[in-house]
């Protein structure tokens, strides 16, 4: 591979804010619920981590800041100042950098908003996850539907690109139920909706009571088919066809910063459990920080750095990336850029064989899945990745 392969996908930082008021039951992020948070310590250890990594990567420009959680929207604005002069002053940045702050209802207030959008946050994406209170209690959310509605109101007259999360296939949802809901969904939306289906995961509290033998109402594999393929639909008809297999968006309001990741750029990343991938002479590394936020902050105070050891990424580990990431886009992948990260080409047995089967398409040099093809994704890439 070229040690510039990572330009493909540009360059991004995340930064990662830990705590949140309460911990949802579906949620296997990295998240803290806290009664008292030192903003100036906090302060001082995002500023030590953005010089560390800016003296590393040079002067390369950057593409998108990405503030995630947790919940972001509990720092203060001046906190998020602070970061972004540092960044400014760190990295040469694009004239149209993308600066995203992810936001959960129960924290949204004009005068807060406003705060951000004067620090230079151009792009908030709001945790609805649901349109009705009955299915926002399961979910465990703290806000009302109402309350919803209200926050991405403040968010539309400050900020000009709003995107908002629901999480479809829920217990006891009909088919007929969350085709009204994206409707309404859809006459909200400004520029992008990421619509996720609910996935237990192992560690949390749903997948504690999945185990338990709790948690009814879960949809068979065919009505998640059958909301998967409305999902698709729907939004296609409204003007927010799909870009990734989870996000829909207007054609040019695609979240930049996600796209680094699918894309297989450069990206840094600060906070406690953020992880990264940095071309650093030549070589492409995979970053990792503590989970744990005390330990973070404990970490950068003892040793001048937040990370733990780094991992070199060989060949077949960032064409196996590529792979995974790049196929969940609609774009797809180029086998050419494959064939340079991994040294050799896909198979091109396999790659008839998932054409003649309607999952993938080829042109140009684009690789990419069909919209039945990205919904057996995972079929698609058991086939193509090397054995």
């Amino acid at each position: 591979m070229t040690a510039e392969d990572w330009r493909a996908g540009g360059f991004g930082l995340y930064l990662h804010w830990p705590f949140c008021l309460a911990k949802c039951p579906y949620c296997d992020f990295n998240s803290h619920v806290a009664a008292d948070i030192d903003m100036q310590a906090w302060r001082a250890a995002y500023l030590s981590e953005i010089r560390r990594i800016g003296a590393e990567t040079g002067p390369r420009v950057l593409t998108s800041v990405f503030f995630g959680g947790g919940t972001p929207s509990l720092m203060s604005p001046d906190l998020v100042d602070a970061i972004m002069i540092a960044i400014r002053a760190t990295w040469p940045c694009a004239n149209d950098l993308e600066v995203t702050l992810e936001a959960n209802p129960t924290s949204v207030e004009a005068g807060r908003f406003a705060g951000y959008a004067a620090a230079g946050v151009n792009r908030v994406s709001l945790g609805v996850q649901a349109l009705n209170d009955a299915d926002l209690r399961r979910l465990g959310r703290m806000h009302t539907a109402a309350e919803a509605r209200a926050a991405y109101d403040i968010a539309r007259r400050q900020f000009s690109r709003v995107s908002f999360d629901l999480i479809y296939a829920r217990q006891d949802q009909p088919l007929a139920a969350w085709r009204a809901e994206l409707h309404e969904a859809m006459a909200m939306a400004v520029d992008h909706l990421s619509l996720y289906q609910l996935t237990i995961e192992p560690g949390t509290a749903f997948g504690d009571r999945l185990a338990r033998g709790g948690l009814r109402g879960l949809p068979d594999e065919d009505l998640g088919a059958d909301l998967y393929a409305a999902t698709q639909d729907i939004c296609a008809a409204g003007g927010l066809p799909a870009y990734e297999v989870s996000n829909h968006a207007k054609p040019g309001a695609e979240s930049r910063h996600n796209l680094v990741y699918w894309r297989a750029g450069d990206y840094a990343g600060i906070g406690p459990g953020a992880h990264g991938r940095l071309t650093l002479d030549g070589h492409r590394w995979g970053t990792a920080t503590p989970r744990a936020p005390q330990a973070w902050l404990n970490q950068i105070a003892r040793d001048g750095h937040g990370e733990i050891p780094r991992t070199r990424l060989d060949a077949a580990d960032q064409a196996l990336e590529y792979l995974m990431m790049g196929l969940r886009l609609v774009e797809g992948i180029s086998p050419d850029r494959y064939h340079r990260i991994a040294g050799k080409p896909l198979n091109t047995f396999k790659i008839n064989y998932l054409v003649d089967d309607g999952l993938l398409v080829t042109e140009a040099d684009a690789l990419r899945c069909t919209p039945r093809g990205h919904s057996l994704l995972n079929a698609v890439l058991r086939e193509l990745i090397p054995d």
